[in-house]
C-alpha cells in the first residue's frame, strides 16, 4: 500500500512542469492565431466572392450598349440566345443523360412561330399578327408542345437510340420549312416583325438614352439579358432541388431510381418537353436579332454545335452551358473581325481557311481536349483554380 501511495505523491508535481512550458507556446499560439484571423479576413469567403463577381459582371454588361459597336452587340446577342438554348440542352444531355440531335428543330419552331403569331399576311405569307408578348409567349409554347408530342418516344428511348430519333426531327424539320411557302417563305425564308413590349418597338428607330441613341441591337441587348437571367435562375433551381436530384439519379443509374420511386420516363419525358420550350425562346431571340429567318441555318450543324457548347462548357451546368456558348459562338466572330491579321484565317472566298471552318476545327479540337484532360469542361477548370487559391490562402 505504501509504493503506490509514493508513486501518487512523486507524479503530483508533474503537472506543473508542462503547465509552465505550455505558456510560452500558447502565448505564441494566440499570436498566430490573430495572425491567422488577419490573412483570414484579406480573403472573402466564396459566396460573398461569387456575389462581388455577378455584382460586377451585371452592372458591365449593363454598360456595354453605351460602348460597343453593332458589330459586338449582335455578336453577344447571339450567345446570349446560345446560352438559353444549351441551358435548355445541357437540362436534357447534362442533368438527365439523354442524348439529342434535335436542339435545332426546337429553334426552328420558336423562329418561325413568332413570325407566323407576329407577322401580318403579307403577299403569299400567313400571319395572325398578334401582340409581341403574345406571339413569344405562343412561339414557345408552339416549341414545349412539339416536344410534347415528341415526348412519349423520349420518355422510353434512351442512348444512341434517342438521338437517332431526335436526328429524324432535323430532317423533317427541313422538309417542311422548305415547303410549306405561305408559313415559312421557302428557301429564302421570311422577314422577321419586330417586337412590341409596353409601348416600345424593338426596331432601329432611335431612342435617347443619356445622349445615347439606342436602336435595335441595343433595345434587344437588355431584353436578352433579362431573359437570359431568368432562365438561368429557373434552371438553376431546378437543378439544386428535388427535380435535379431526380435527374441526377436517372442519368447515374436509372434501374436505381426506379427503384426508390422515381417515374422515369415521366421525368424524361418533362425534361425534354422543358429543353424544347428554351429552345424555342432562344429560336425567337435569334431571328429578333438576324430579322431574317433562313431555313438553311437551323440544321444538323446548328444541333451539333449546341452539344459542343455543353461539352466545352461543362455538363450538368448552369454556368457551364452559358461559358460554352459563349466560347463557340463569339470564337467565329472574332475570327471573321480579325480575319486579315490571324495566321490561316481568311475571308470568305478568298482561298484560305474560312472564319466558320476554323472555328469549328478550333472547338473541334477543344473538344478533345477537354474529353481527355478536362471532364468537367470549362466551368470545372475554373472551379479548380478557385479551390487553389483558397487552399493557399
Amino acid at each position: 500500500m505504501s509504493e503506490p501511495a509514493e508513486t501518487s505523491v512523486s507524479a503530483a508535481p508533474a503537472p506543473a512542469g508542462p503547465a509552465a512550458s505550455e505558456a510560452p507556446s500558447s502565448t505564441a499560439g494566440s499570436t498566430g492565431g490573430r495572425h491567422g484571423r488577419r490573412a483570414r479576413a484579406r480573403v472573402l469567403p466564396p459566396r460573398r466572392a461569387t456575389a462581388y463577381t455577378a455584382a460586377a459582371g451585371g452592372l458591365l454588361l449593363l454598360a456595354l450598349p453605351f460602348y460597343l459597336d453593332r458589330f459586338w452587340l449582335q455578336a453577344g446577342l447571339l450567345a446570349m440566345a446560345a446560352a438559353i438554348g444549351a441551358i435548355g440542352l445541357n437540362l436534357l444531355t447534362g442533368a438527365t443523360g439523354q442524348l439529342s440531335l434535335g436542339h435545332s428543330f426546337f429553334l426552328a419552331v420558336g423562329a418561325y412561330g413568332y413570325c407566323v403569331l407576329a407577322g401580318g399576311r403579307d403577299g403569299e405569307l400567313t400571319g395572325l399578327g398578334l401582340p409581341g408578348w403574345l406571339a413569344v409567349t405562343g412561339a414557345v409554347a408552339l416549341a414545349g408542345l412539339a416536344g410534347g408530342l415528341f415526348s412519349p418516344i423520349a420518355g422510353r428511348l434512351r442512348g444512341a437510340y434517342l438521338g437517332i430519333a431526335t436526328l429524324a426531327l432535323v430532317f423533317i424539320g427541313q422538309h417542311v420549312l422548305l415547303n410549306a411557302h405561305d408559313l415559312t417563305g421557302g428557301y429564302n425564308g421570311r422577314p422577321v416583325p419586330p417586337l412590341s413590349l409596353f409601348g416600345l418597338t424593338f426596331d432601329d428607330t432611335e431612342t435617347v438614352v443619356a445622349a445615347v441613341p439606342f436602336q435595335s441591337m441595343e433595345k434587344l441587348w437588355y431584353a436578352g439579358l433579362v431573359l437570359l437571367a431568368v432562365c438561368a435562375f429557373f434552371a438553376h433551381g431546378v437543378l439544386r432541388d428535388r427535380p435535379g436530384r431526380a435527374l441526377n439519379a436517372i442519368r447515374d443509374h436509372r434501374i436505381a431510381a426506379g427503384v426508390m420511386g422515381v417515374p422515369v420516363a415521366r421525368q424524361r419525358a418533362g425534361v425534354f418537353v422543358l429543353s424544347s420550350m428554351y429552345a424555342g425562346l432562344a429560336g425567337v431571340l435569334l431571328a429578333l436579332v438576324f430579322q431574317q429567318t433562313v431555313p438553311e441555318y437551323f440544321g444538323i450543324v446548328l444541333a451539333l454545335e449546341y452539344l459542343a457548347m455543353i461539352v466545352i462548357g461543362g455538363l450538368g451546368s448552369v454556368s457551364g452551358a452559358v461559358t460554352g456558348a459563349v466560347f463557340v459562338t463569339l470564337l467565329p466572330q472574332i475570327l471573321t473581325r480579325y480575319s486579315e491579321a490571324l495566321p490561316l484565317v481568311s475571308a470568305p472566298g478568298t482561298g484560305g481557311v474560312a472564319p466558320g471552318e476554323m472555328s469549328r476545327y478550333l472547338y473541334g479540337a477543344a473538344i478533345v481536349a477537354i474529353v481527355l484532360f478536362l471532364p468537367g469542361g470549362l466551368v470545372r477548370l475554373a472551379a479548380r483554380r478557385g479551390h487553389t487559391q483558397k487552399d493557399e490562402a
